[in-house]
């Protein structure tokens, strides 16, 4: 298990090798927006990985196209639907503000 903190809330949440991003955020944030239900489609989970990258499984290339199509993307983007805990470390992400 590792520890899951939230920007800029400073929230942690434990998570398990293989949970999404999207689930350990929804286990703090109820409300987070995420409208396709985890199948890449809609980009509304953008969240941006700011320590830990390695802990979370690498980008697919239906991820790829949805962040190519999205505004504000830089190098640490990430969907949260389909970023997956590893369990090798500790990760932080940002909660984008425009979210």
């Amino acid at each position: 298990m590792v520890s899951v903190t939230l920007a800029p809330s400073g929230a942690v949440v434990e998570a398990n090798e293989g949970e999404t991003l999207l689930s350990v955020i929804l286990k703090a944030i109820p409300g987070f927006n995420h409208k396709c239900d985890g199948k890449a489609q809609c980009g509304s989970c953008h969240i941006s990985v700011l320590e830990g990258r390695k802990g979370v499984t690498k980008t697919t290339k239906e991820e790829n196209s949805k962040l190519d199509e999205l505004v504000g993307v830089g190098s640490k983007s990430r969907l949260a639907c389909q970023s997956s805990i590893l369990g090798t470390e500790n990760v932080k992400v940002e909660i984008l503000s425009f979210v």
